[in-house]
């Protein structure tokens, strides 16, 4: 447990490349979006199984404000469920998970940046259950169907979109704005966690067309993480319940420009370089640790977050560096109790 402790105590911040996905016209969208979020994979998570004749419920059109191509998402009170696993909710949402690249996933000790826009119809309708329209979640672990962070519309007699966080035990509301200040509107989202059992999180809505702040909160003292968790991610689009259908109808929510920036955690301090920091540092050839132990994942990561060297199941004190170019890098130990990040530069 030590390591952590200078982990999260002592550290700094390296910013590394942004991972954007943008609309860029009709057609091929689910491609489109599974070549950024998870090359090779499915990360989307919608309801054409149970109505295949509407087609795709994902599509890409032209939006006159933004004046430029965005994402719509849709979702139909009749013949949408969850993928046709489950029939009381419906869900059309996109995400990141464990088959994305390392750094589309937020860790132990990290502090990650979320960014998108989204537009809710000027009509729109949500239940007195819920209707998610953003959900950070962990994967791996005991409480991974239960989200950490919610964003969601919510009816009944004073309509209101609300931030709710749960602990894995309990879900409270940590902010909410009258919902109607979001329909019809674009809304520009940027949402800062920090990962960590004490850990960080900040969220600020603005509306797009004066730059106006529609909902603002920040918590330096949170739990941000779950029992053994592999990692947490976020999730995007519609997931609604179907408990009340009279309550809804058929919705069509917009969004665009989603972003994924990692702030990866340094070591800084000297004492917390001297004790736990990879040496040497410039390096030439190898890179050693403190002492040598068990890793279940050893992950170099470039300037842009790519990922250039991984082993995992290993134990060792030394790491070889020698095919790398000249650079500066993020070198990742995640252990059985214990992740760290560090910066080195390689001659």
């Amino acid at each position: 447990m030590k390591l952590i402790k200078y982990t999260l105590l002592l550290l700094s911040q390296v910013s590394l490349a942004q991972v954007t996905l943008s609309a860029d016209g009709p057609g091929n969208t689910y491609e489109l979006i599974n070549s950024v979020l998870a090359p090779g994979y499915d990360v989307v998570e919608a309801p054409d199984c149970a109505h295949s004749s509407f087609g795709r419920h994902i599509e890409e059109v032209w939006d006159a404000q933004l004046n430029k191509y965005v994402f719509k998402f849709h979702i139909h009170v009749s013949h949408d469920n969850d993928r046709c696993i489950k029939f009381d909710r419906q869900r059309n949402e996109i995400k990141t998970y464990n088959q994305s690249p390392d750094n589309l996933i937020g860790t132990l000790g990290e502090t990650v940046v979320y960014k998108w826009k989204f537009k809710l119809d000027a009509a729109f309708q949500a239940s007195n259950k819920f209707t998610h329209i953003h959900q950070i979640k962990a994967y791996g672990g005991p409480h991974e169907d239960i989200p950490v962070v919610s964003l969601i519309t919510r009816g009944g007699s004073s309509p209101k979109l609300q931030v709710m966080h749960s602990d894995s035990i309990t879900s409270v509301q940590m902010a909410s704005a009258n919902l109607s200040l979001f329909k019809g509107v674009w809304v520009e989202a940027t949402e800062t966690i920090t990962y960590a059992e004490n850990g960080k999180y900040a969220i600020t809505l603005k509306k797009i067309s004066d730059n106006s702040v529609l909902l603002n909160y920040s918590n330096n003292n949170i739990r941000m993480w779950r029992d053994n968790a592999n990692g947490i991610r976020p999730k995007w689009g519609i997931y609604r319940s179907l408990l009340s259908p009279e309550q809804l109808r058929d919705e069509e929510v917009l969004f665009a420009d989603f972003s994924i920036q990692e702030l990866s955690t340094t070591l800084s301090s000297k004492t917390a370089a001297k004790e736990e920091a990879p040496f040497p540092n410039p390096v030439k050839d190898t890179l050693h640790l403190k002492e040598a132990k068990f890793w279940s994942h050893i992950i170099i990561l470039d300037e842009q977050g790519k990922k250039v060297y991984e082993k995992k199941n290993t134990t060792t004190g030394e790491i070889d560096v020698s095919q790398l170019e000249k650079g500066t890098y993020i070198l990742r130990l995640k252990g059985e109790k214990e992740n760290t990040s560090a910066k080195f530069i390689k001659q």
